[in-house]
């Protein structure tokens, strides 16, 4: 595996492939890398504990949620014959 980094100084790169990398694939990535730090900065502040969830939902909607917890659990637990 070969990996570099390079600064262009116009928009044309031109490639030297080992010899022995012909004829096989090859992957090729370009992107800056201020991108991926930019990329990874946003990425941190997405971090969410649960407690920042709490009253996202009405009273309302989690007793509903809550009653179908109840009933399916009941579901499971009830014979079948």
């Amino acid at each position: 595996m070969l990996r570099t980094t390079i600064t262009p100084d116009n928009t044309n790169i031109n490639l030297l492939i080992p010899h022995d990398y012909v004829g096989k694939q090859l992957e090729v990535l370009l992107y800056a890398v201020e991108e991926l730090k930019e990329n990874k900065n946003v990425q941190e502040t997405k971090k969410h504990k649960p407690s920042d969830y709490a009253g996202c939902i009405s009273k309302e909607t989690a007793e509903a949620l809550l009653q179908h917890v109840e009933q399916s659990r009941n579901e499971w637990e009830r014979d079948i014959l």
